[in-house]
């Protein structure tokens, strides 16, 4: 889900839009996740050999994967954050060491 770009919106609300957009797609493939593989338990129980087993898990992997990245980079603290702010100190000293170059 994507927003028009509003020049009216805080920085701060359209990081909360973004944040709430990744977390609202997360629960979207999750119940579609669950939905499918309960369609698709209820056929393999009809036929000869159980096979729902692997698309679910395979889709599951990359549910949890999907949740691993929206969870972790939303967090405050998140992996993504910390690297930001490492550049950002990093870019800071090398600006403050040579504020000519501008890498």
């Amino acid at each position: 889900m994507h927003h028009h770009f509003d020049p009216h919106l805080s920085p701060l609300e359209r990081q909360a839009r973004r944040r709430a957009s990744a977390r609202l797609g997360w629960y979207t493939h999750a119940a579609v996740y669950v939905a499918v593989n309960i369609f698709l338990a209820v056929v393999s129980a009809h036929s000869t050999r159980p096979w729902a087993l692997f698309p679910a898990l395979g889709w599951g992997l990359g549910l949890a994967i999907h949740g691993l990245v929206v969870w972790t980079k939303l967090s405050r603290h998140g992996f993504y954050d910390r690297m930001v702010e490492r550049e950002r100190a990093a870019l800071e000293r090398t600006q403050a060491a040579s504020p000519a170059d501008p890498w």
